[in-house]
């Protein structure tokens, strides 16, 4: 299993994730925000707000949303 080991904020809806599998990168969740947990999210503020759960091993908000090491990796931004 895949598990985030840290997460930064970039900037807009774009944070910055590293796996326990050596990789890293930045995901933007800008048009990924849509469902009832996660609209609160698109207050740049509340987005900004999260943390890495230690026993979920995953980027979560207080409100309870929280998005899969899998999902995150998927939508990884290519590099540059």
């Amino acid at each position: 299993m895949l598990h985030v080991l840290d997460a930064k904020y970039v900037s807009d809806y774009r944070i910055w994730v590293s796996f326990d599998d050596g990789s890293d990168g930045v995901v933007n969740l800008s048009n990924l925000l849509k469902g009832p947990i996660f609209e609160p999210l698109q207050e740049l503020d509340q987005f900004k707000a999260f943390t890495v759960d230690p026993e979920l091993e995953t980027v979560v908000w207080s409100n309870g949303a929280d998005l899969a090491p899998e999902f995150l990796k998927a939508h990884l931004e290519p590099n540059h």
